[in-house]
């Protein structure tokens, strides 16, 4: 299936009036990364990947999408996306009356096995008024987004403008070396007062969530194809052996494992 048309289906895939299907579900692939800007639509959305990996931004913060997970963004919550590097993946749309009864905020969720297969089967189908045993495939879906357990591991972000500054210098950057001390006199704010708001306003220390930061990278390196010494040293890591036991305590695999499941 060709880039263009996947885009198309996309463009295709909205909510006109309230004769349309619960949901539409659209499935291609990309041969090169692709970014959409701030957007919102009426309709809920499911996006989820069969390979690649993909990194959406919400309000709530930045995710970063392997194939194990989806990404939900419920209707009219402003969103942006960027795949890195070529794609395979789908999308479900869901009406503004279906998403009604699922969560109200962003999340990400673990893609089941039924789930995956059910939304596949979707992505068959014309769009059009669906047939009993779609529309009993279709509550298989919306029961599968509305049960899922929200992802803890995403990269929440600071409310704080000088908090946020920090941030996103982090997360374009997060070898940067730089300690709290040094990081809290670019930011100009004191070393406690940015230690004190940085756990209240995204649950995480200073340290755990550069770390976590690093690892996110991490996934997007591996997807691009680096091998795992040079991440880990790419990333600041003084050992590949840390580097692989944090990534396994995080992850559940060893990365060259998630390499192997995952792109």
């Amino acid at each position: 299936m060709s880039s263009s048309t996947f885009l198309d289906k996309l463009d295709q895939a909205r909510f006109v009036d309230g004769n349309n299907p619960p949901l539409i579900a659209v499935a291609g692939s990309e041969s090169s990364s692709r970014e959409s800007g701030p957007h919102h639509h009426p309709s809920g959305q499911l996006f989820g990947l069969l390979s690649g990996l993909l990194s959406v931004r919400t309000h709530m913060g930045t995710w970063v999408v392997p194939c194990s997970r989806a990404v939900w963004i419920p209707p009219s919550v402003t969103h942006e996306g960027r795949s890195h590097g070529a794609f395979n993946g789908w999308s479900v749309y869901v009406s503004p009356q279906a998403s009604a009864g699922l969560p109200n905020e962003p999340r990400v969720i673990e893609v089941t096995p039924l789930l995956r297969e059910a939304i596949l089967r979707a992505c068959e189908w014309e769009i059009r008024v669906l047939r009993p045993n779609q529309l009993r495939l279709t509550k298989i879906i919306l029961d599968e987004i509305d049960e899922s357990t929200a992802d803890t591991f995403w990269l929440p972000m600071p409310v704080d403008s000088r908090l946020q500054r920090i941030a996103i210098a982090l997360a374009e950057q997060p070898s940067d070396e730089r300690s709290l001390e040094e990081w809290a006199v670019w930011g100009h704010i004191t070393t406690r007062t940015l230690s004190r708001k940085f756990i209240g306003q995204t649950g995480l220390t200073f340290t755990a969530w550069r770390q976590r930061a690093r690892l996110l990278r991490a996934l997007e390196l591996l997807d691009a194809g680096k091998a795992v010494t040079t991440i880990a040293l790419e990333l600041g890591y003084d050992n590949v052996s840390a580097f692989i036991a944090l990534f396994k305590k995080s992850f559940g695999v060893t990365p060259g494992r998630y390499l192997a499941e995952n792109i």
